[in-house]
C-alpha cells in the first residue's frame, strides 16, 4: 500500500544564514537544529531516500522547518522563489519520492499570495506551510485574506505548522527551569502545539471560514490538542456570531495529520471526531525518525478496513490536492 507523509522537513544554507543574521537574539530555536537533525534536514537525497525505505514511505512532501520565514522582512520575497525554485528541482529530479508546500513570505502578504499562485500553477507544488502567526500578527489578520482567496481559489490547503511562543508568553508560562528544559516545554514539550491549534481556532473566530467556506487547513500531532477540547470549545457558540456550529468548521475546513505520533488510541479519537476522510498520514521526518519500519508498522497495525488504511495512507491526501 502506498505510503504519502506530508509533514516532512527540510532547511537550506540560504534560510539558515538569513536566520542567523535576522531572528531575535532571544529566540532559541535554532539550538533545536544541530547534530543528527541538522545534517538530515540539509540532505535531501541518498540518506533521506534510505530512511524513507527503512521506516516504509514511498513519498515525503516537504516544508521548509520552523519557523520558515515568518519571522523576517523584505529579505524573505527573493528568498521564497529561491527556496520553491530549489524544492521544484529536487522533486523534478525524484518525482516518484517527493511532493512540495510552498514556502511564503509572510512578511508581505500580497507576495505571499503571488508566490502561492506561482508555486502552484507553475511549480507543481500542492499548497503552503504556514506557521502562524507572522511576528505579532495573528493568522486570522486582514492582510492575510488575499492569501485565504488565492489558496480557496486554487483549491489548495494551507498547513499550519508550530512555531515558537513570543518571549513574553514563554517568559511567563515556559520558563523557570534549566534553559534545555525551557526550550523543549515551550516547543516539542506543549508550546508549540498550544501556539498552532490556537492560530486555527481563532480563523473560525475571525470568520475566515464564513468569507471563505471552501479554504482547507491541515493541523499536524492530531490537531494541536484542539480535537481533545472540541466539547469546550463548543461553548463558544453560546456569543459568537459564526454562520455554523463551532464544531461544523472543525469537520469542514480541517484535516489532521499524525506527525510521527503514532498512537493508535489517537487515531481512533481524531476519527471520532471529523471521520475517516479527513485523516492524513505524517512522520514529521526528521524529528520523529525511529528506525524499525516504524511508519509502515503503525499503518498496519491501525484496526481499520483495508479501505480506511487506504484513505488514511495515501487516498485522502490525493483527493484533496485533487490528484484522483
Amino acid at each position: 500500500m502506498k505510503l504519502i507523509a506530508i509533514e516532512e522537513h527540510f532547511l537550506t544554507n540560504a534560510v539558515k544564514q538569513e536566520w542567523i543574521k535576522n531572528l531575535d537574539k532571544d529566540d532559541p530555536t535554532l539550538k533545536l537544529h544541530f547534530g543528527k537533525i541538522e545534517s538530515r534536514l540539509e540532505e535531501i537525497g541518498g540518506e533521506r531516500l534510505q530512511l524513507m525505505d527503512e521506516t516504509g514511505i514511498d513519498v515525503q512532501v516537504l516544508s521548509l522547518t520552523s519557523p520558515s520565514l515568518h519571522n523576517l522582512g523584505k529579505e524573505s520575497v527573493p528568498l521564497a522563489k529561491k527556496t520553491n525554485d530549489f524544492i521544484a528541482e529536487v522533486i523534478t529530479k525524484y518525482p516518484n519520492r517527493f511532493q512540495g508546500f510552498a514556502t511564503l513570505p509572510m512578511f508581505d502578504p500580497k507576495e505571499s499570495a503571488k508566490e502561492l499562485e506561482r508555486s502552484v500553477k507553475n511549480l507543481g507544488l500542492k499548497g503552503a506551510m504556514l506557521c502562524g502567526r507572522t511576528r505579532e500578527k495573528n493568522l486570522d489578520h486582514k492582510d492575510f485574506w488575499e492569501l485565504f482567496e488565492c489558496a480557496e481559489s486554487l483549491g489548495v490547503p494551507l498547513f499550519i505548522h508550530p512555531q515558537i511562543p513570543q518571549k513574553a508568553v514563554r517568559d511567563i508560562y515556559y520558563s523557570g527551569f534549566d534553559e534545555l528544559t525551557d526550550i523543549a516545554f515551550s516547543t516539542f514539550g506543549l508550546g508549540w502545539h498550544y501556539e498552532a491549534g490556537i492560530q486555527f481556532v481563532r480563523l473560525i473566530l475571525g470568520k475566515v471560514f464564513d468569507r471563505f467556506p471552501n479554504l482547507q487547513i491541515i493541523l499536524g500531532h492530531w490537531g494541536e490538542v484542539i480535537l481533545f477540547y472540541t466539547e469546550r470549545l463548543a461553548s463558544l457558540n453560546k456569543v459568537t456570531k459564526l454562520n455554523k456550529p463551532f464544531i461544523d468548521y472543525i469537520r469542514q475546513n480541517l484535516y489532521v495529520t499524525a506527525s510521527g505520533m503514532f498512537s493508535q488510541s489517537y487515531l481512533q479519537h481524531a476519527i471520532e471526531i471529523i471521520g475517516i476522510d479527513r485523516i492524513l498520514f505524517s512522520a514529521d521526518y526528521p524529528f520523529q525518525y525511529r528506525s524499525g519500519r516504524d511508519a509502515r508498522n503503525f499503518l498496519e497495525a491501525a484496526e481499520l478496513s483495508k479501505e480506511d488504511k487506504e484513505k488514511f495512507a495515501f487516498a485522502n491526501w490525493e483527493n484533496l490536492i485533487g490528484t484522483n
